[in-house]
């Protein structure tokens, strides 16, 4: 199901079809070639000083390590994430050898919308989410002192809205996409002077 955004002017197609569904094929998998992909564009995504403090675990759908980030998940997220040929969650690396990493949070979140819009270049969806438990992931996944998980990712194939089941959840996945207008996005002179028109 494609929900494109409705923009002002023309923007690249990526950022027009991202959006973040949770109907996904629960039989289509994400290849291994795909799944690189996704991680090459996130490895790329600039960082302050070139510290690069992201750092991604990463399921495919029946191994265990996706399962564990499954169980994770809030139970809401479990609902429909569980059909992803993928789970992943953004881990960001507050501290190196030099001590603590500035703009370790922003980091990670260039990294993960590098991510999120490759996956939409090669046919994929995307979901990302804060619906879990940091702590359940660091004493999983054993964590070093420095690692904050701070988001999880859901990544497979697209499936028509009703395999969703709950009727709420549909209406959701259904709903037009939104965005306040440009004149109270974008700022010039003085906060709350529109620098553009809508």
């Amino acid at each position: 199901m494609r929900k494109p955004a409705e923009t002002s002017v023309p923007v690249i197609p990526a950022v027009a079809e991202r959006w973040s569904p949770r109907a996904f094929d629960a039989t289509a998998e994400v290849s291994p070639q795909e799944l690189t992909t996704l991680l090459e564009a996130a490895r790329w995504a600039p960082s302050f000083g070139n510290t690069q403090p992201a750092r991604y675990l990463v399921g495919r759908r029946g191994d265990p390590t996706f399962a564990r980030i499954l169980a994770a998940l809030n139970s809401g997220n479990q609902a429909w994430a569980f059909r992803a040929g993928v789970l992943l969650v953004g881990v960001m690396m507050t501290t190196n050898e030099k001590g603590d990493v500035p703009y370790a949070e922003y980091g990670l979140g260039l990294a993960t919308e590098n991510l999120v819009l490759q996956a939409v270049e090669l046919g994929l969806i995307a979901h990302q989410m804060a619906g879990f438990s940091a702590d359940a992931v660091r004493s999983s996944f054993g964590l070093p002192d420095g690692a904050v998980p701070r988001v999880a990712i859901a990544v497979g194939h697209a499936a028509e809205a009703e395999v969703l089941e709950d009727e709420r959840r549909i209406e959701r996945e259904l709903k037009p996409r939104q965005r306040i207008p440009l004149s109270e996005f974008a700022f010039s002179g003085e906060w709350g002077t529109p620098a553009l028109g809508d």
